[in-house]
């Protein structure tokens, strides 16, 4: 394992090294947040996700690179671009599970915009912020979907492109996905879209669960539509800049880290 390691990390620590743009041509660097993307997990994760096949754990993480390039998460003004998606909090952070993963809350009954690409970006930004709150030695989310309160089914292009995203751009990020509430036509929903699961993401997902008898979250962590303790109101005015502040604050504390520990492909995140 670690001689599997060693040749991917070599082979994007290379100085020669270039990601292939859109064209053929274009071939291009690393940006100092792609190499600091790079770091011992994210290697690690990939290596496992492909069962330790290091050619396809290079070209998958080349793909994720790319699409992570044309998805804009530089973009200085990507969160400015998915605000509107978050008015009514459809898709928050709010506290981690009881493993201490960030628990990001998927609710549709608020869905508030048409069907569009925005909507997955809005998402993907989310769980990229949870990414940045989570402490050592944590590596996935916990994702609580909610269909209650005539939550809307999301179309069929929109839920098998966020799969493929979730399957293929992060893997072994998926910690726990526990989903209520489920109405006939969302259960009918589900199956469409089931065999398109793999194994190891459908022994993760628990539906319909009593996660506060079942010890997978704690009271103080969950809110009250869950049956917590938590009396929690989205108020977008409030919550909005204070998860952009926080985000930059983390951001900005790891990069500087990073920096003071050589500026390179391979760094460990914790």
């Amino acid at each position: 394992d670690q001689e599997k390691y060693d040749k991917i990390l070599a082979h994007f620590s290379d100085p020669e090294f270039r990601l292939k743009g859109d064209k053929e041509e274009e071939k291009t660097e690393l940006t100092e947040y792609e190499k600091y993307w790079l770091s011992q997990e994210c290697l690690l994760r990939y290596l496992r996700a492909t069962k330790g096949d290091v050619a396809h754990a290079i070209t998958r993480l080349e793909s994720t690179l790319a699409w992570r390039r044309s998805y804009g998460f530089y973009r200085p003004d990507f969160p400015e671009h998915v605000e509107p998606e978050g008015l009514t909090g459809k898709c928050l952070l709010f506290g981690y599970d009881v493993a201490g993963r960030p628990a990001v809350y998927l609710i549709p009954s608020r869905q508030n915009t048409e069907s569009s690409e925005r909507q997955l970006e809005y998402t993907y930004f989310i769980i990229e912020c949870a990414i940045d709150l989570m402490g050592p030695g944590t590596e996935n989310v916990a994702l609580l979907i909610n269909f209650g309160d005539k939550g809307k089914s999301p179309p069929m292009w929109i839920a098998r492109n966020m799969l493929h995203i979730l399957q293929n751009h992060y893997p072994e990020r998926l910690g726990k996905a526990f989903v209520i509430n489920i109405p006939w036509y969302i259960d009918m929903f589900l199956k469409m879209i089931w065999p398109f699961v793999d194994p190891i993401t459908k022994t993760k997902v628990h539906f319909n669960p009593q996660v506060l008898k079942e010890g997978l979250m704690s009271p103080d962590m969950l809110i009250s539509e869950w049956g917590g303790d938590v009396q929690f109101t989205y108020d977008h005015s409030l919550y909005w800049p204070e998860l952009l502040r926080l985000i930059k604050e983390r951001r900005e504390a790891n990069m500087r880290r990073w920096r003071f520990l050589g500026a390179k492909v391979g760094v460990s995140e914790w």
